[in-house]
């Protein structure tokens, strides 16, 4: 059975809480599971959640400051203890490959695992996956820094009653989904005929960055997104210095976006009361919204339902 969901490693930024481990998230989909930003301790909080080095098929850095990346060391080196049997896909700013290549060796050990490393060095760039396509974007950080969105393609929805209108069920209807078209009785019906489009499905990661064009176009109707709120309002201008998002900020892409689950996180340590980050957020957002803790699991919302033409 097909699985689609997000597991959080930790939510803190820059440095660790009582409460809080650095960054780290997985996602579950389908076939594929994406490590996100692999912070410190991601390796120990694995453990707590049921996915293991074996189970990995990529990783994803959106930039090279050490809460994001200082636990990639241990992955990696955990990739091989556990002789993980397939290539593992790296992908993180070309411009940081230095910082990639120090961590990757950052002690002795013996290397078995293969890791396909794939830079992002173009704004847009596009990976081809056997679920979609994971697209990232450049975001505004003081360092090079990208997002990440997984798309999967649209679909299509069989509409029963249509179908019965003309006399098509069984296997002639797997031949007209495969074909786009059925001959029946001297006409021809095609697909568009007896079914909608199913929209794909949307997941959008958006890690340190103020505003701008990237955030949106990861966020553009995603049906999970994950995106920091590292401030409140109240530090709207330290967070504008500092390249991040306020939770009103982040709430109101979200809106402007059409998302439909907001996975708030990447929470500063001034921060003790987690309320106030969701009661900031409710006021500009409507939809589901989640205040990311440590180890929680958030599903990918059921498919948009399509209505018929």
């Amino acid at each position: 059975m097909s699985m689609r969901e997000l597991v959080v490693l930790g939510t803190a930024s820059q440095a660790p809480t009582r409460q809080r481990n650095h960054n780290g998230y997985l996602l579950r989909w389908d076939d594929e599971v994406i490590l996100f930003d692999p912070g410190e301790g991601s390796q120990r909080q694995m453990l707590h959640t049921g996915v293991t080095a074996t189970d990995l098929t990529r990783i994803c850095v959106t930039h090279f400051h050490g809460d994001h990346c200082l636990g990639l060391p241990g992955m990696i080196q955990r990739l091989s203890l556990d002789r993980v049997p397939r290539p593992v896909a790296v992908h993180f700013p070309a411009g940081g490959a230095e910082y990639f290549a120090r961590l990757r060796h950052a002690s002795s050990f013996y290397e078995t695992a293969e890791l396909a490393v794939e830079p992002i060095d173009t704004d847009g760039q596009r990976i081809t996956l056997g679920i979609g396509t994971l697209e990232a974007r450049r975001l505004r950080h003081p360092i090079e820094t990208y997002g990440y969105r997984l798309v999967e393609p649209d679909g299509c929805r069989m509409l029963p009653e249509r179908l019965a209108a003309y006399g098509i069920a069984g296997p002639d209807t797997g031949r007209l989904l495969r074909d786009g078209h059925l001959d029946r009785d001297g006409r021809r019906v095609t697909r568009d005929e007896v079914s909608v489009t199913r929209p794909g499905q949307r997941f959008a990661f958006v890690m340190d960055t103020g505003l701008c064009d990237g955030v949106y176009a990861l966020a553009e109707h995603a049906d999970l997104l994950v995106i920091e709120s590292t401030f409140l309002e109240s530090e709207a201008a330290l967070a504008a210095e500092a390249g991040h998002l306020t939770a009103g900020q982040a709430a109101r892409v979200a809106a402007e976006s059409g998302v439909r689950t907001l996975v708030l996180t990447h929470f500063s340590q001034r921060y003790a009361d987690p309320r106030r980050f969701h009661d900031e957020a409710r006021e500009h957002f409507s939809g589901d919204l989640v205040v990311a803790e440590d180890l929680q699991t958030v599903r990918v919302p059921p498919r948009r339902v399509p209505s018929p033409g």
